[in-house]
């Protein structure tokens, strides 16, 4: 392949990465074209603005955009044929049968096959199957009668960066890549060297490189599960769990993560199904990664019971009361509520003819209505029958005994002191506190 230092870039998928991804190469001195299917996005890139929420992403969008090296487009065929180097950074998110929907991926690499050209290098930074880059990518892109590892290069790059902090992550983690030969590698390794002062690390082949990143998040996910389960064992102890789990981190081979309401986001609760998936294909059940997903999955239905519990010492039926959710996204202090617990335990408890309303300073309020919440200010919230704080927004750690309204609060995450609200006779719960 020939080495172009002045190559042309087309970023398919202007999402929560992939717009980082177009603008940090823009910024660089690469001419970038960012393709997307929905017009609104394609519009609002190509004003100078972010149509995401993400600390320095706008001004970022805006400097590439008005040096002329970064321009938006919906035409992804046009995309690729005026581009050497094409990465692939759109959503893989699971069906209802928890298998990988690769629907947008295959639909990225048919448009980059009707542009692909001899010596182009494909990029797939979309978190994948081990196996899609060899078993579905390859064969879609050699229908253009080029061969993959000798007429053009495949390589994977999963993303990996941490919503609110995604441009710092982007620009220093350590970054993972896989070609399907050396030559592939090695230049995306030189591309990428461009946008990040982090290690990069070379792994022999793509599945090696696609297997990576959901190692990491299916780790995570597995020690969030039994984080949860032992918070589950504690409640029956009368065990603060998070005083337990702080005194055994102590350990210098033990670090327990931190127990909550479930696990949201568009990696953790994801990912592990894909090595679910594919290990099934392989005959094998990966019984520990699924038995961790089934903990994730079920920890809306214990909040549940704490609210139910709850009430019950108050003598209030869950049926009519007013339950007040502090936080919908997944997270604290982003705008994300991909795949957010705060969905299924505001179902739950509507099923359960609970009045639930919602708020969350950063989540717009047609997310909480479409979860079937009423969107509230915090005050209001703070005044219902029973308060659930499901996300650690920094302003919930505000959050003091005389501002609730009730005498119930369900702290799903540990960002507050239960002493000081049971000396106010608050009835204080949370996973596996009391």
């Amino acid at each position: 392949m020939v080495n172009k230092e002045n190559s042309k870039i087309a970023v398919y998928g202007l999402g929560h990465i992939g717009l980082p991804t177009a603008a940090l190469f823009a910024n660089g001195g690469l001419y970038v074209i960012g393709v997307d299917i929905n017009k609104e996005i394609v519009d609002f890139v190509n004003s100078g603005r972010s149509p995401i929420l993400e600390p320095g992403l706008d001004e970022l969008v805006h400097e590439a955009v008005d040096s002329g090296n970064l321009y938006a487009t919906d035409d992804g065929v046009e995309a690729s044929k005026s581009s050497n180097i094409m990465i692939v950074v759109v959503p893989t998110p699971i069906d209802k049968y928890n298998q990988a929907d690769l629907s947008a991926v295959k639909s990225a690499c048919e448009y980059i096959l009707k542009g692909l050209n001899k010596d182009d290098l494909v990029i797939i930074e979309s978190t994948i199957p081990p196996g899609t880059c060899d078993h579905i990518i390859r064969p879609i892109l050699e229908k253009s009668g080029l061969k993959a590892g000798f007429d053009f290069g495949i390589a994977c790059t999963p993303e990996r960066a941490l919503p609110n902090n995604t441009l710092y992550e982007m620009t220093h983690n350590a970054r993972v890549i896989g070609g399907i030969n050396e030559e592939s590698t090695n230049r995306a390794v030189k591309l990428y060297q461009r946008i990040t002062e982090g290690e990069i690390i070379k792994v022999k082949d793509l599945m090696t490189a696609e297997m990576v990143k959901l190692m990491e998040n299916t780790y995570r996910d597995t020690n969030i599960a039994l984080a949860n389960e032992l918070a589950m064992v504690c409640e029956l102890l009368g065990i603060d769990t998070i005083e337990a789990i702080n005194a055994a981190n102590h350990h210098p081979r033990v670090s327990i993560h931190t127990p909550g309401p479930g696990v949201g986001g568009h990696c953790l609760s994801i990912d592990p199904y894909f090595i679910i998936e594919i290990a099934d294909k392989k005959g094998l059940e990966a019984r520990l990664i699924k038995t961790a997903r089934e903990v994730n999955q079920k920890m809306p239905e214990h909040v549940v019971k704490l609210v139910i519990e709850t009430l019950d010492e108050l003598r209030k039926p869950v049926k009519n009361s007013k339950i007040g959710i502090l936080g919908v996204a997944y997270k604290g202090n982003v705008a994300d509520a991909r795949e957010t617990p705060a969905k299924p335990l505001i179902k739950l408890l509507i099923d359960k003819g609970a009045d639930v309303c919602a708020n969350d300073p950063y989540v717009p309020d047609e997310i909480i209505k479409s979860y079937g919440a009423e969107p509230v200010d915090m005050d209001s919230a703070l005044k219902c029958d029973c308060v659930v704080l499901v996300t650690d927004h920094d302003q919930y750690r505000r959050i003091t005994p005389d501002m609730i309204k009730s005498k119930a609060f369900i702290c799903t995450r540990p960002i507050l002191n239960p002493h000081e609200f049971k000396e106010k006779g608050l009835i204080f719960k949370g996973v596996g506190r009391f």
